[in-house]
């Protein structure tokens, strides 16, 4: 599934005073609210304790080129941040870009002391720690490493292995059918359920289907009922550039689309379409596979993530879906079990180049939540050999160092 896991365990640091454990939990919480609108920043939480150990001040990074999370949180705090402590999740920043230096607003605050979760891996912002420890300030790094990396693992793998974090997403019955014999699918899971994939699309930069979703379903893929959600760009795997045609779901202006064809496919018609789009609408062509049907998957994220796509949603298509997984290109699985049988109908998963049981992928179980009547898994790959260098990143101490309506797709 991985060949890397930038979420491995990590070196913890030595135990830290009750009221900066809390902080911590308190700053994870805040980073989460940042999720699906900071990118290609990471999720960062902050808290700013006084000398007495009472929180003065709270912030988050909110959204990409604007103040970090210990701006919010010092100027929340104000005199209240001298001799004090901030803890953070990420380790404070130390470069210029469209924002100035955490590290040097920590300092200028006057601030004592800063415990921070997760090193910055960044060759260009990574550093804060040093110039905090050389100005004076007691820092210290790892404490409660590993949920803080688990909470920013989309960024991290974009800096570890420089494409986007991917997550697949299913709706299925228990005995794994998307739809019945008949491709009927209204409704499989409940209604919590299907409120629950808003949440997962609102927390991710793109959402992606393939040509197959497309033509069957056509899938809206935007995000529904979550209030000031930043919508995630729209991604249709078309590699023969005639699954979306003009009139299309995708092609609305509630969020951006993006269409990936083959680079030799005959795409006029899709241009003209896009062309026609009510919204922001654009091609993308690449290379094909270089074994089997469809699109070089390696070529696709990476064009992704140079536009600054950090996580992606893999929703809608078993074929596609298979040959992301067959491809390693899964970080994370999240499928939506309903307590149906059909007993026939298409399987959740399509060829995945897997022929025998040894071949089996083995996932590790990281999350059960009741939703209704269903139930939602989510698992992720086992930590691999070859992970040594993101822990070593990540602790350190500074201071030592067209359907029917009746017919509609599940989720679309």
């Amino acid at each position: 599934m991985r060949q890397e896991d930038p979420v491995a365990p990590h070196p913890q640091a030595p135990s830290a005073p009750q009221a900066e454990r809390e902080a911590m939990r308190r700053a994870l919480t805040l980073a989460a609210r940042g999720l699906g609108s900071t990118s290609p920043n990471p999720v960062v939480g902050c808290v700013v304790l006084d000398r007495a150990g009472r929180t003065v001040g709270e912030g988050w990074h909110q959204r990409a080129g604007g103040p970090h999370a210990e701006v919010h949180a010092l100027a929340e705090a104000g005199d209240d941040a001298r001799g004090g402590t901030a803890v953070v999740t990420l380790e404070p920043c130390d470069h210029t870009g469209r924002t100035g230096p955490c590290s040097r607003a920590l300092v200028d605050a006057g601030v004592a002391r800063v415990v921070y979760a997760v090193a910055d891996p960044g060759p260009g912002a990574a550093g804060g720690a040093r110039t905090l420890a050389a100005a004076g300030v007691d820092v210290e790094g790892g404490l409660l490493a590993d949920e803080a990396a688990a909470g920013n693992v989309a960024w991290l793998t974009s800096v570890l292995r420089g494409r986007p974090y991917v997550t697949w997403k299913y709706a299925a019955t228990l005995d794994g059918r998307t739809a019945a014999a008949d491709r009927s699918s209204r409704w499989i899971t409940s209604a919590e359920a299907r409120a629950d994939v808003h949440r997962l699309r609102a927390e991710s930069d793109a959402v992606l289907a393939g040509s197959g979703t497309a033509r069957a379903d056509d899938p809206h893929l935007a995000v529904r009922g979550i209030p000031g959600a930043v919508q995630p760009l729209r991604v249709v795997v078309d590699s023969e550039a005639a699954a979306v045609g003009a009139g299309a779901r995708v092609l609305d202006s509630v969020a951006p689309t993006l269409v990936a064809v083959a680079r030799d496919a005959d795409a006029a018609a899709l241009e003209g379409a896009l062309r026609d789009a009510e919204g922001e609408a654009a091609l993308l062509r690449l290379p094909r596979a270089s074994e089997g049907p469809g699109l070089d998957l390696g070529a696709l994220l990476a064009a992704l993530h140079a536009r600054g796509v950090r996580s992606v949603l893999l929703e809608g298509g078993a074929t596609l879906a298979g040959a992301f997984v067959a491809a390693g290109l899964v970080d994370r699985v999240v499928g939506y079990l309903a307590p149906v049988l059909l007993g026939a109908g298409p399987a959740a998963l399509g060829e995945a180049g897997i022929s025998t049981i040894a071949q089996a992928l083995r996932l590790t179980v990281s999350e059960t939540v009741r939703l209704g009547p269903d139930l939602r898994i989510t698992a992720v790959g086992g930590a691999a050999p070859g992970t040594a260098h993101a822990a070593g990143h990540v602790a350190t101490t500074a201071t030592a160092g067209a359907k029917k309506p009746s017919e509609q797709p599940e989720e679309s």
